[in-house]
C-alpha cells in the first residue's frame, strides 16, 4: 500500500488516480491522524508526503516514522512548493528517501515511486557488519565501537553501513549520494564531506580508519591504507 498524505484535495486525488491506473494500491490522507489511523491498519510500502500539513508537518511524520521499528525501512518521498537548497537538504537529513517539488509532472512522480520502491526492494545483507573495533548491528539499529555505544543521525548510520559493506574499497561521492540520500538531486558534495567529519568525531580513533580519496570518494581501511584529507 501507498500512502499519499497530501491536504490539498486535488493534488491528493492526481496522485492517487496516476498510482492506480499504474497498478498500484494507493490511499489518500488528508492530514496526520488519518495517516496513523491507516498506518495501524496496514503497513505502507511507501509514503507521498506533503511538508505542509494542517496538523503534524511532514518533517514530525517522517521523525515519527523514522523512530518506530516496524516503519524505519519505509521509504518515503517528500512533496513540497519549498525549492531552496536548504529545505531539501532539511528533508533528505531526516531521513527522506527523496524530494519532489510542485509543481512536478507526473511521469517524473511515477519514475521517482518506482525507484524508491525499486531501492526498497528486500535483498540479502548481513545484519551485523564489523571493522576492527567498529561493530554495527542492523538488526538492532546500534553501533557500538570498543562495546561502547555510539549515537549517530539516520544519514550518519547509513554512511557508515556503505563504507562497512565496501571495506578496503572506494565509494565515490555520487555512489554515497545516490545510496545514502536516495536521490539524484543536486545536493552538494560538501554535504557529503560534511556528513563524513561528524562520523569521524563521533568514531572517535576508530574515525582514522575512514580515508579521503581525494577528488573521488572515501574508503574504510586500514591506518596505512586510507588517506586523510
Amino acid at each position: 500500500m501507498i500512502y499519499i498524505v497530501e491536504d490539498d484535495s486535488s493534488i491528493r486525488e492526481l496522485e492517487q488516480y496516476a498510482l492506480q491506473s499504474n497498478g498500484y494500491d494507493a490511499r489518500g490522507c488528508e492530514d496526520a491522524a488519518s495517516f496513523w489511523a491507516a498506518v495501524r491498519e496496514t503497513r505502507p510500502e511507501l509514503v507521498i508526503l506533503d511538508v505542509m500539513l494542517p496538523d503534524e508537518d511532514g518533517y514530525q511524520i517522517l521523525g515519527r516514522l523514522r523512530e518506530t521499528a516496524a516503519t524505519r525501512t519505509v521509504p518515503v518521498i517528500m512533496v513540497t512548493a519549498k525549492t531552496s537548497e536548504i529545505d531539501v537538504v532539511k528533508g533528505l537529513d531526516h531521513g527522506a528517501d527523496d524530494y519532489l517539488c510542485k509543481p512536478f509532472g507526473i511521469m517524473e512522480f511515477l519514475s521517482r515511486v518506482r525507484a524508491s520502491l525499486r531501492r526498497a526492494a528486500p535483498e540479502e545483507r548481513p545484519n551485523v557488519l564489523s571493522f576492527h573495533e567498529i561493530l554495527l548491528d542492523n538488526a538492532r539499529h546500534s553501533v557500538t565501537v570498543n562495546n561502547q555505544p555510539v549515537e549517530l543521525t539516520y544519514k550518519e548510520y547509513s554512511l557508515l553501513r556503505l563504507l562497512l559493506e565496501n571495506t578496503n574499497l572506494v565509494v565515490t561521492r555520487e555512489t554515497i549520494l545516490q545510496v545514502v540520500w536516495g536521490t539524484d538531486i543536486s545536493v552538494e558534495s560538501r554535504t557529503v564531506d560534511m556528513h563524513i567529519r561528524t562520523l569521524r568525531k563521533k568514531l572517535g580513533d576508530a574515525g582514522r580508519y575512514i580515508g579521503t580519496i581525494r577528488k573521488v570518494g572515501y574508503k574504510l581501511a586500514d591506518d596505512e591504507e586510507a588517506g586523510d584529507e
